[in-house]
């Protein structure tokens, strides 16, 4: 099998205390730093969800973003029609996830 990167870069923005607003655009990012310089595979996607009994509630179905390149370090997103929470979170995904901070729309 071929050896494959494993990363995990921290969700810079939308931060704790976000506020989206249903049809806004809206930039979403991520730290590249200690990314590593050949990534086997940079291709991820970005999705919505949210906290619920302490567990990901995610928007698998309805991706924010696909095929997004994670060492760029952002991708603009057009917030979703959703009902109004203050416990939405994005999930960056490529070989591994990682969670935004709970925001609100």
């Amino acid at each position: 099998l071929k050896s494959r990167d494993v990363v995990d870069p921290p969700i810079t923005s939308p931060t704790a205390g976000t506020v989206w607003h249903v049809g806004e655009k809206q930039l979403v990012t991520w730290s590249t730093n200690g990314l590593p310089s050949n990534i086997s595979n940079p291709v991820g996607m970005l999705v919505l969800g949210y906290m619920y009994n302490n567990s990901e509630n995610l928007m698998l179905d309805s991706p924010l973003a696909t095929n997004i390149n994670y060492t760029v370090g952002q991708v603009q997103i057009t917030v979703p029609n959703v009902e109004t929470r203050e416990d939405y979170i994005v999930v960056l995904f490529g070989d591994s996830g990682n969670a935004s901070p709970e925001f609100t729309i």
